[in-house]
């Protein structure tokens, strides 16, 4: 398996991305440890159930995205949340404000469209089943 650059660079922009993400997911993940469940209501489904699926996005989803498996799948869930959170939570705000979250969401986009690379799970599993 010869990895190029562009694999390099697709496994540098996963793990950074989905690390520097982690870090907003796991106090969040805290929280419901806690049983602190304020959270945020922007799109009309529950503070609770809003709570659920961020902590998802930005946790358990990048954790899976750095390791390489499903990436295109579970890419979509920060970037969705970070499109929340850029144009409807922070949609009235200066820029200022709104600036972590598209640079989350540009990230999580490339990720998307480039796919995990093979330095990867998802390229690991299919050179594995393909041998079969």
């Amino acid at each position: 398996m010869k990895i190029s650059s562009n694999d390099i660079a697709v496994f540098i922009s996963r793990l950074g991305f989905s690390s520097f993400l982690m870090t907003h997911g796991i106090v969040k993940f805290y929280r419901l440890l806690e049983g602190n469940i304020k959270f945020g209501n922007p799109i009309g489904i529950g503070s609770e159930i809003s709570l659920y699926l961020t902590v998802f996005s930005e946790l358990i989803a990048p954790a899976l995205i750095i390791l390489g498996f499903k990436t295109r799948f579970f890419s979509l869930f920060p970037a969705i949340t970070m499109f929340v959170a850029a144009f409807i939570v922070h949609g009235n705000d200066p820029f200022k404000k709104m600036e972590l979250a598209l640079l989350f969401l540009t990230g999580f986009i490339i990720i998307l469209i480039n796919g995990p690379g093979k330095i990867s799970l998802d390229y690991f599993l299919s050179k594995k089943s393909s041998r079969y």
